[in-house]
């Protein structure tokens, strides 16, 4: 009878969380003082270090768990003919409130902090001529850095560290800028190689953030190149930044600011395509102009990526791409996926706040 009570109240309190999601929505400043900087900090902190220190992720266990809990629920209930439909739907829609409950509680109230830009005290606006200079910037310093460890601008930069290496390295770009930005402070790493690579591949996706456990997941079956700037994105949401234009435009920061030149070049090349990207909107004359001067190495490190991609390409990844960017229209990101305009906001700003990158 207890639990009967206790299954009731749960379910109740689903369309009650929903609502409190909604208002709470509206106040990003109580947010980001009272759960943000607040409670966030100190939760996270204590999963990291609880969990952190496993050689596996505990995260992907328990993802497998609750998908085999659903379909040993789903068979039972075909089994019964789905009898005694008054109970199992309290059960069904209690567990989904304590789901909600606890990815809220533990990491998903930082959907609605305040936008990184205003976090950081930078500006969110720019011209197009701030634009071209930025990119014309990147560009010069990514054929830098290039060259520098190739020796010859027409050679793809392969990396040389294992991908358990680059997990732990991507740590020290957070290290080189936690003076300028103490909120992105991060002393207690927990970012591993997701179980599930190979099915994140065809789904496409570079990794994810374990909401419930805050371990962050990396898919290793990627092209290594990559993986400085997802590690370092992954981290960017365990420090809280929920949203994925501000744990990019993170990506770039941390990577650009990186001691070792391999990171340097992921971060720089990272950043650039982002402002090709957005420059190809509005002038796709000058950007194919620009383009002619990229040392062709590095169009061959972005070729590697894209063919990578199309290799693994299939019937299901459009649809898991949409789900997963309907779930982040629900989740106050309304341009979802698509968001280059304010990673560029970011970097355009952050370039003029700090000079040349």
């Amino acid at each position: 009878m207890v639990k009967k009570k206790v299954a009731v109240i749960l379910a109740l309190l689903l369309p009650v969380q929903v609502i409190f999601i909604k208002i709470l929505s509206r106040y990003p400043y109580f947010v980001e003082e009272w759960y943000s900087n607040g409670i966030y900090p100190y939760t996270s902190a204590l999963l990291r270090r609880g969990l952190g220190f496993l050689p596996f992720s505990l995260g992907d266990f328990l993802y497998a768990f609750l998908v085999i809990m659903l379909i040993r629920w789903i068979v039972l209930r075909i089994n019964q003919r789905f009898r005694n439909p008054k109970q199992w739907i309290i059960n069904a829609f209690a567990t989904l409130s304590l789901i909600y409950a606890c990815f809220n509680l533990f990491w998903g109230f930082n959907y609605y902090r305040l936008p990184l830009h205003e976090a950081l005290e930078i500006d969110n606006d720019y011209t197009t001529e701030e634009l071209i200079e930025l990119t014309r910037d990147l560009i010069a310093t990514s054929n830098d850095i290039h060259f520098l460890i190739t020796r010859n601008d027409s050679v793809k930069v392969d990396i040389p560290y294992s991908k358990t290496e680059l997990l732990n390295f991507s740590v020290e770009g957070y290290k080189t800028i936690e003076d300028d930005f103490p909120e992105l402070d991060y002393n207690i790493p927990s970012v591993k190689r997701s179980l599930y690579s190979i099915p994140l591949t065809y789904m496409g996706f570079n990794g994810y953030l374990n909401p419930l456990t805050n371990e962050g997941q990396v898919n290793t079956q990627i092209v290594p190149y990559k993986i400085p700037t997802t590690a370092s994105h992954e981290i960017g949401h365990q420090l809280g930044f929920a949203k994925e234009n501000e744990a990019n435009f993170l990506a770039c920061l941390t990577t650009m600011n990186h001691p070792d030149k391999y990171f340097r070049y992921s971060g720089y090349t990272f950043a650039l395509s982002y402002c090709l990207s957005e420059l190809s909107r509005r002038d796709e004359e000058l950007t194919a102009d620009l383009m002619k001067t990229i040392n062709y190495g590095i169009i061959l490190n972005y070729r590697e990526v894209r063919e990578f991609w199309e290799s693994h390409a299939n019937p299901f990844e459009p649809l898991f791409l949409y789900t997963y960017n309907s779930f982040l229209v629900a989740n106050n990101q309304p341009e979802g996926m698509r968001s280059y305009s304010y990673v560029v906001a970011l970097l355009v700003n952050y370039h003029k706040s700090r000079g040349r990158m």
